[in-house]
């Protein structure tokens, strides 16, 4: 089998040199839609709380950064762990969760030891649970974890894992609000490193089972976050704790996602839908854990 989920889980843990500076902030930030019309910035070029994701000399960073800081090394040092020899173009991403343990700085050198805690036999697909742990000179930075949907590799007698799902409340929500993605988006998101070229190849799209090139789901994760950290969180980066989500449909370059937010204590719960195509689900069992 090309995954042997007992090598992978009981493997050591790799260890990776990550360095950033301010403009690989600037770069994903810009990938993500910092610096594109909103409903609530008509006019984002110079407003002053945008050009804190923009501007080099006002920067803060938003922790969904810690996805590709060092070039996306989590996902790539995870996918060529002992034990795991999978297809890119059956690979899609599951889910996310980044925990932050303080302020990422806009530039950093750090340390990443990564792990496979867990992987499950799904029947037709394999999940496969990878961990980075993130630290710096001063301690613990972030910690994610990601979760890689892989199709034909289920089957193995492996545990199913968990499978709960996130109720929304049931009342109309506190917020909605769209944000229109560029044509281009994915080509300029994956300069941040994620390069799988089904974000970019049509060819390597249809091999994969679409019609043309898909959006990352790591790129629509950052463009959730930033809408909640713009609308509801006072536009302060530090407020988040934690961001979880699960990835339940593709976008497509140059769609509009529609963004629903519900604020509960210490937390918001989030619905990401394509507004162009009949409201498909998105994103789901989506929360910012903020402070």
């Amino acid at each position: 089998m090309p995954i042997d989920a007992a090598k992978a889980t009981s493997a050591e843990p790799r260890t990776t040199e990550l360095a950033w500076d301010h403009k690989d902030v600037q770069l994903y930030h810009l990938g993500i839609g910092a610096g594109a019309a909103t409903p609530e910035k008509p006019h984002p070029v110079t407003d002053p709380d945008e050009l804190r994701y923009t501007l080099e000399s006002a920067l803060h960073v938003l922790p969904s950064f810690a996805t590709v800081a060092g070039g996306g090394m989590a996902l790539a040092g995870g996918l060529s762990a002992p034990g795991i020899d999978v297809d890119l173009a059956a690979v899609l991403h599951g889910g996310q969760t980044v925990t932050v343990h303080r302020a990422l700085p806009v530039r950093g050198r750090a340390t990443q030891t990564s792990s496979v805690p867990a992987v499950y036999d799904k029947g037709k697909a394999a999940v496969i649970v990878l961990r980075s742990e993130v630290a710096d000179d001063d301690g613990p930075l972030w910690t994610c974890d990601t979760q890689i949907f892989v199709r034909g590799e289920g089957g193995f007698g492996g545990e199913r894992g968990p499978s709960a799902r996130l109720e929304l409340p049931d009342r109309a929500p506190d917020l909605s609000t769209e944000r229109p993605l560029r044509p281009d988006q994915a080509l300029l998101y994956r300069l941040s490193g994620d390069w799988n070229p089904l974000h970019a190849d049509p060819g390597f799209a249809k091999l994969a089972g679409f019609d043309r090139p898909i959006l990352h789901g790591l790129c629509t994760y950052g463009v959730t976050l930033k809408a909640v950290v713009d609308t509801v969180l006072g536009g302060d980066v530090a407020r988040v704790r934690s961001y979880t989500t699960r990835f339940a449909g593709v976008v497509f370059p140059g769609e509009t996602l529609r963004i629903r937010l519900w604020r509960e204590p210490g937390r918001v719960l989030v619905s990401v839908t394509a507004a162009d195509r009949d409201e498909a689900p998105v994103l789901a069992d989506t929360v910012v854990e903020h402070s």
